[in-house]
């Protein structure tokens, strides 16, 4: 644990590594059918690939900058690398030892085979020489290296051979080549000898078996995986006040060209070899990181199937909602009551209906939205083009600087611009996070208010919460978040009811945690419940610290990082925190606060990151229907009931399972869905 001054805390980076392990945990379990398991190691090394990117190039930008930004620190960022690439090395291990001894193994048990080179036979020869003859030479570059000449630029994340040549003269030679990945599958079916045996390729193998042809003249010694990881994000300072949407272009380009932050390589690699490459390719040691035969392990997430249903999770068809089902006055339903909707448990096709019939309705004069990240083929945007056509005011803020997503994001702004909404692109020195709808009628507004974004394909996968309303004690101040958004106009009055980031939304939270102290004080029951992705900001956890000491129950439900140590005696003996990775994306902000009785719960965007609370505008929305209290308070008791797929989080980072010999085993997330399924059945209310 690395810690920082005064209060104890694990460091972001340290922590989030082994949330990843939570998820590599996935692939581990055998439990999870097989193609599933496979997956978990496509997401683990995807999710690896971006820390790399974006974390550990922020953390190498920091040290190139020298010693007099390094004294304004709170964590030594050389020690923060030496520890990153340790624990990275060890999951590393892991991660091959769990594909070579399980995974390979429990394919072949289901008659599926990942074939070597060496294990080819001449019916497989033939077919891979006519696959490189007619398909894969043309899109093969390979490039001899020369060391201390001019470098050989490797693409960031791209998969390459180091190949190692003899010349006709026994002296060595070096070269690289491109495993054309955007061009092929990864893994390549082989043809069939007529029996139920299914049997794969690694695209790279096939390059393998075919480098003697590449290189006629030499003889070919050995060849091994690399891949250079490259600094991906974008850096814009809070001061800058230049053109934002031309900077972040550049910033795109240059995500190509980036500084290098991990150079993998295979770890059975020759020294000689290694060291060729690192004075060829200019690389540095700290970049260094050995893995497995195989890297870009990422292609994991689309492993062929042969459509054996019977080795995947069953589906879990979105569900429709009792209320809203059918109905075919949409407002009028809203109007009656709040209904909150929860993703993928149940349909996300409510929102776009929402928006449709906002499209057509004759009443209706304004649709306000912001946009962080849109689905590829966004049937929202569809339905805002639809409102234009129709003749209403759209106004969409769209977030141009979520990350990975910019350049998607500027494509669907410009589309909407083009077919005549009014865009706001981003502010240059903060993110706007929060996930907002407001629809205006001649006689009322509505609104919609989520967790998570407006994106139907994440929605298939993130467990999100959504609410519709026309509480105008809502409307009235999500319309006040849009007026600061569109005119930056700062409100009259305070917000009463919602939290929202730049507007002492810390400060409420604190005020909300100081209440729960005063009840413990007061010889009360104090409880806070808190389900987030991450919780790292060094202040709220201090907050948090102290009302443990004061005698309040603190339980958390933490996906990602938690810089907060549970149960460490003096600090945190009150808190309690699990982690639950499954089949869906745990996506879902609670903040639960039990005041003395009459629960108070807010729906949020935020996390408490630093970056949440005090570099975006985030939106907390209360929830006021006692029914929807009671459906939220169920699936909170879902989540710590479970003993399937929780993880306790503790100081030591161990990631145990939260079992339970005692009760029935109890999958939080399949108990969800029965929950909505048998609600929806029967018709019940809370």
């Amino acid at each position: 644990m690395l810690k920082r001054k005064i209060i104890p805390l694990i460091h972001r980076d340290i922590s989030w590594l082994s949330f990843n392990y939570r998820v590599l945990q996935e692939a581990k379990d055998s439990s999870v059918p097989l193609f599933e398991r496979i997956k978990f190691l496509g997401i683990y090394s995807s999710n690896l690939d971006e820390f790399f990117r974006v974390r550990v190039a922020s953390i190498k930008t920091l040290i190139r900058l020298g010693n007099k930004t390094k004294k304004k620190m709170d964590f030594p960022p050389d020690l923060v690398i030496s520890k990153i690439r340790e624990i990275v090395t060890r999951q590393q291990l892991e991660f091959d030892e769990i594909y070579k001894n399980q995974i390979i193994p429990a394919l072949q048990d289901c008659n599926i085979w990942i074939l070597s080179p060496a294990e080819l036979n001449n019916h497989h020869k033939k077919f891979l020489l006519d696959f490189y003859r007619e398909k894969l030479i043309q899109h093969i570059q390979p490039v001899l290296l020369v060391k201390n000449k001019i470098r050989t630029f490797l693409s960031d994340n791209v998969l390459y051979l180091a190949v190692k040549l003899k010349t006709s003269g026994n002296s060595n030679r070096y070269a690289v080549v491109r495993i054309p990945t955007e061009k092929f599958s990864r893994f390549i079916a082989l043809p069939s000898d007529g029996s139920s045996k299914k049997e794969i390729i690694f695209l790279d193998d096939i390059v393998r078996f075919c480098l003697p042809f590449l290189f006629p003249g030499y003889s070919v010694q050995h060849s091994f995986s690399i891949k250079l990881t490259r600094d991906a994000d974008i850096y814009i300072e809070d001061e800058y006040s230049g053109n934002l949407i031309e900077k972040i272009r550049k910033g795109i380009a240059k995500r190509k060209i980036g500084k290098g932050t991990r150079f993998s390589y295979d770890r059975k690699i020759e020294p000689q070899t290694l060291d060729f490459l690192i004075a060829a390719l200019h690389i540095k040691e700290s970049d260094l990181q050995a893995e497995g035969r195989y890297s870009n392990n990422f292609d994991f997430k689309n492993f062929p199937d042969f459509g054996l249903t019977q080795f995947q999770d069953k589906d879990l068809i979105p569900l429709s909602h009792k209320n809203l089902d059918g109905v075919k006055k949409m407002f009028a339903a809203i109007e009656n009551m709040d209904h909150l909707l929860h993703f993928p448990y149940q349909k996300y096709e409510y929102v776009i209906r929402f928006l449709e019939f906002a499209a057509r309705d004759p009443k209706v004069t304004d649709i306000k939205i912001v946009q962080y990240r849109a689905a590829r083929d966004s049937r929202i945007v569809a339905a805002l083009r639809s409102a234009i056509q129709e003749g209403k005011n759209v106004m969409v803020f769209m977030e141009v600087k979520a990350r990975f997503d910019e350049e998607a994001n500027l494509y669907w702004a410009e589309r909407l611009e083009s077919w005549g909404a009014k865009v706001i692109y981003s502010f240059p020195d903060l993110k706007v996070h929060a996930k907002l709808l407001l629809v205006k009628r001649k006689s009322k507004s509505f609104a919609f208010l989520g967790t998570g974004n407006f994106n139907e394909d994440t929605a298939a996968v993130y467990s999100d919460f959504g609410l519709f309303t026309a509480d105008k004690r809502l409307t009235k101040e999500v319309e006040m978040v849009f007026n600061y958004l569109e005119f930056n106009k700062r409100p009259d009055k305070p917000f009463e009811h919602l939290l929202v980031g730049q507007f002492k939304m810390r400060r409420n939270i604190y005020r909300l945690i100081e209440q729960e102290i005063e009840f413990a004080k007061e010889g009360k029951k104090a409880e806070i419940t808190l389900k987030l992705n991450s919780i790292q900001d060094p202040r709220m956890i201090s907050k948090l610290y102290d009302a443990s000491n004061a005698g309040v129950r603190i339980r958390m439900i933490v996906r990602g990082v938690c810089s907060l140590v549970p149960q460490m005696k003096g600090f945190s003996e009150n808190i309690e925190v699990i982690s639950i990775v499954d089949r869906f994306l745990e996506h879902t902000r609670i903040y639960k606060f039990l005041n003395n009785g009459d629960n108070k719960i807010f729906l949020s965007s935020a996390d408490f990151m630093t970056r949440n609370l005090f570099y975006r505008i985030e939106c907390a929305f209360p929830v006021y229907d006692e029914k929807i209290k009671n459906e939220i308070n169920n699936f909170l008791n879902a989540q710590f009931m479970d003993n399937v797929k929780a993880r306790i989080i503790d100081e030591k980072q161990l990631n145990k399972y939260k079992k339970d010999e005692k009760s029935p085993p109890c999958r939080s997330q399949l108990l969800m869905y029965d929950y909505f399924k048998v609600k929806l059945l029967h018709k019940i209310d809370e």
